[in-house]
């Protein structure tokens, strides 16, 4: 048996702040609801949300300080104490995803308003959270609404928005690990999923340079293909379509680098060296990340070069079960070095 779980709605638009309501209407949300926000993302737009949401329903709120383990376990006491029945969360992928996971545990739904668009975590089921110095990904469940107001987005650091260019090309590689898996080792593959997954890359590609102007357009742009990847994973039923070996070199990044870069970026970066390991253009995957601005080498997401090579030598080790063209083995320090090399990485 396979089961998909969707959005129930998605709405792209300017001026939503005061549409979370009306969302929460249409799709029969009703009795105590619950506000998460960050500090910045409160004051981008949190305040309004819960101000909003006062005039129909009994709302209560929660700062968030970060995606770990103990942040959604006091989510989770939260939403119990308060008997609270559906959550909003007002931010970027950290208290997405800690609402992501608090939902998926307690029952309860919750409505995705992301403030950046750096990664496609605001409308899929996985939830990554930094627990024990090391981020992994888990199994939680989709939003039942996504409210995307672009004029929220757009006041984030432009960085944000070219690090989600950087998720959504990564969609290359990780539908091409994910055939591999296929053909050797049996694993289900949905080409509906796949397809979904790939149009989103390319639409960026082609668009790139909309995009790098960092204006309303590039951003429903962004925003789109972040949300096409979330769904594609929601039909796949898992993370294939859009998390492959540049996502486990990315999680090895985190989990050695003093001072990680943004998620989007990493697997940027990473796309461009599983690309060459596929014999994919990989050129075409660089260019499209410079004509964004996103980074394209080690120096320009601020890590040592040699950390780049002993995360992609140990990347395999991240999620052993999930096969992909790093092999079961991984990448000796040869072959890794090399790689990063000719791609320019290092």
């Amino acid at each position: 048996m396979h089961i998909m779980q969707l959005p129930r709605e998605v709405l792209l638009g300017e001026n939503l702040k005061g549409e979370v309501v009306n969302v929460a209407k249409r799709i029969g949300l009703s009795g105590k609801a619950m506000v998460l926000y960050g500090p910045r993302t409160k004051e981008i737009a949190g305040k309004d949300v819960e101000v909003s949401l006062r005039e129909e329903f009994d709302v209560s709120s929660l700062m968030i300080r970060g995606a770990t383990m103990e942040e959604v376990e006091r989510t989770m006491a939260r939403i119990r104490e308060e008997n609270v029945q559906w959550l909003v969360a007002v931010g970027g992928g950290s208290i997405i995803d800690v609402a992501k996971l608090a939902s998926y545990r307690t029952g309860v739904p919750f409505i995705s308003f992301p403030t950046t668009a750096s990664h496609d975590g605001i409308s899929s089921a996985n939830a990554s959270i930094r627990d024990l110095g090391i981020k992994t990904s888990v199994k939680a469940i989709p939003p039942i609404a996504v409210i995307a107001d672009v004029k929220v987005i757009k006041t984030a650091p432009y960085r944000y928005l070219a690090a989600g260019v950087g998720d959504i090309i990564s969609n290359l590689t990780a539908v091409k690990d994910w055939q591999l898996a296929h053909k050797i080792k049996g694993e289900y593959y949905s080409e509906y999923a796949a397809s979904l997954s790939l149009m989103s890359a390319k639409m960026v590609m082609r668009n790139a340079d909309i995009i790098r102007l960092g204006n309303e357009e590039g951003v429903r742009k962004v925003v789109k293909g972040l949300i096409s990847g979330g769904v594609a994973m929601s039909i796949a039923g898992s993370s294939r379509p859009a998390s492959g070996a540049e996502h486990l070199f990315s999680h090895a990044l985190d989990s050695i680098a003093p001072k990680p870069a943004l998620h989007g970026e990493q697997v940027g970066v990473g796309t461009i060296i599983m690309a060459y390991l596929h014999g994919l253009k990989w050129e075409r995957v660089r260019e499209t990340l410079k004509r964004v601005g996103a980074p394209t080498n080690a120096y320009e997401l601020g890590i040592d070069p040699e950390l780049i090579v002993e995360a992609l030598t140990i990347a395999h080790k991240i999620r052993p079960e999930r096969y992909t063209i790093l092999g079961r083995d991984g990448l000796t320090r040869e072959a890794a070095k090399k790689a990063a090399e000719i791609t320019g990485v290092i």
